[in-house]
């Protein structure tokens, strides 16, 4: 078995080996979805790594890097093992085979994000040092279910640049995580759409979405015109596009509760929650 980076490996190679560790989960990625999100997230071949055996991925770590809060940061993007493999901790020799290189590239913190129930992870985490800084909910729900009957009629929705949601980023209460910030949302935004509300000329709300994996990146309204129906009539306008079945809203912050009580008023339940965590290097 030998651990390399994935600078040479093309995306069949690797999809083939992400497609084998997830096969017995029950969420089952397309290869265009695996792409698209590897663009988002900042893939970086040069500094992911996998076990290869006989040719053939095993396990892997896919990084992303960037700055996170002006800080020069790695973001696992996607960690797994395939079956046959697991029990080997191959994944923590993977990671520790990959500091020196990572530190040599300038990044100074490691982030990640883990599903809560997932104890036996966040153990492995902790003994490596890796610290909690926040919690996040995740919601979901099928199109179907959603309360999409009080909307502001007087609103009127056009999709706008990037610029206009760079300039809109005081409306959100809390910083995004990785994968829902604006360094993400410019990375993708080949496969985004963006959306503005407007009332008499002003935009009063944006949002940010992916209409072929039913993902709300991003949905924002300023404090003084909030409990007026924007963010409805931009929820109404972003189900209407959806080429899913379903919606998600990930890594919303607990302690900014105005959101989820938005979600869970136009009945998009708490389907999960995830830790953010974070190691110096």
């Amino acid at each position: 078995m030998e651990i390399r980076n994935l600078e040479h490996t093309d995306f069949d190679t690797l999809f083939h080996g992400f497609e084998k560790a997830f096969a017995d989960y029950e969420i089952h990625f397309e290869k265009e979805e695996v792409r698209s999100m590897l663009k988002r997230r900042g893939y970086n071949p040069q500094l992911s790594f996998a076990a290869f055996d006989k040719g053939e991925i095993v396990a892997f770590t896919l990084n992303g890097t960037g700055t996170f809060k002006g800080v020069p940061t790695a973001y696992d993007t996607g960690t797994g093992t395939v079956k046959e493999y697991r029990g080997q901790s191959i994944a923590g020799k993977i990671f520790t085979y990959s500091l020196p290189f990572l530190r040599e590239a300038g990044i100074s913190q490691y982030l990640l994000e883990v599903l809560q129930n997932n104890q036996k992870a966040i153990g492995v985490y902790r003994r490596m040092n890796f610290e909690v800084i926040r919690e996040f909910d995740c919601f979901r729900q099928t199109i179907e279910h959603i309360d999409n009957r009080k909307v502001n009629t007087n609103c009127s929705i056009e999709q706008v640049k990037t610029d206009a949601i760079r300039e809109a980023q005081h409306y959100c209460d809390f910083t995004p995580s990785w994968q829902n910030s604006f360094e993400s949302i410019e990375r993708g935004i080949s496969e985004l759409t963006c959306l503005g509300a407007f009332l008499d000329g002003k935009m009063v709300g944006y949002c940010v979405f992916d209409i072929h994996i039913g993902d709300l990146s991003q949905i924002a309204v300023p404090s003084e015109y909030r409990r007026k129906g924007v963010a409805s009539r931009l929820l109404q306008e972003v189900t209407a596009r959806l080429k899913t079945d379903f919606i998600k809203v990930l890594n919303i912050s607990p302690d900014n509760p105005a959101m989820s009580v938005f979600l869970e008023s136009k009945n998009i339940p708490l389907a999960s929650k995830q830790f953010e965590m974070v190691l110096p290097l």
